[in-house]
């Protein structure tokens, strides 16, 4: 009987050991939606030898799943509106959006999803992924700098910020445009392409 009800015991204590652990596991990844208020997603590139010029995306949205105890379980999806393409000259803008560019008419819309991140030190990571543009998928690693993670500063002074945890990063990578059937004027405008990316995240 005494066997037994150590037995009995010791399988209850294990059992719950192994809940704990599961609930700690599940507990250590928050999904996070991208605050597209703040967030840039920019571009530059060497127009013409003569300067270095930039652009940006108005519109963007989407999901990370970050594991801050083991980033490389994170997960992270952005979905872009390749019509809100900025560079404050209208008529670049317009023809960016034409065939010899983005053609948005077809293709309205670019995605990334990640499909490696590596922590390469204290407050720096590497995320890796795929980055769907005009139709085609190709991998994009991007150099990721951690920022934040905590409680908005605004929590007690704005009610849209009350309670909110928030978490931020900057990051930058370079493609070849050429490789996404980009090739207008290249490579007298630049087929490299500098991506500059500053991104915040709000806990679900």
């Amino acid at each position: 009987m005494k066997t037994t009800i150590q037995h009995f015991a010791g399988s209850t204590i294990l059992a719950g050991a192994l809940a704990l652990a599961t609930m700690g596991t599940a507990a250590a990844a928050d999904t996070y939606a991208l605050d597209p208020g703040h967030t840039e997603v920019r571009f530059e590139y060497l127009h013409l030898g003569i300067s270095t010029q930039s652009g940006e995306f108005d519109k963007a949205s989407g999901t990370l799943v970050f594991d801050k105890t083991d980033v490389a379980k994170s997960k992270l999806d952005v979905e872009v509106d390749v019509a809100s393409v900025s560079t404050g000259v209208p008529a670049l803008d317009k023809h960016l959006k034409s065939k010899d560019f983005f053609e948005v008419e077809t293709h309205p819309k670019m995605t990334f999803t990640s499909t490696n991140i590596v922590r390469t030190g204290v407050d720096q990571g590497r995320v890796t992924g795929d980055l769907t543009m005009k139709g085609i998928t190709k991998p994009v690693t991007l150099d990721v700098t951690f920022n934040f993670e905590g409680t908005h500063p605004l929590s007690p002074y704005i009610k849209h910020y009350k309670d909110a945890h928030y978490t931020g990063f900057s990051a930058r990578g370079s493609l070849l445009r050429s490789d996404w059937g980009i090739k207008f004027a290249a490579p007298l405008t630049s087929d490299r392409i500098d991506l500059v990316l500053e991104v915040e995240f709000r806990k679900q």
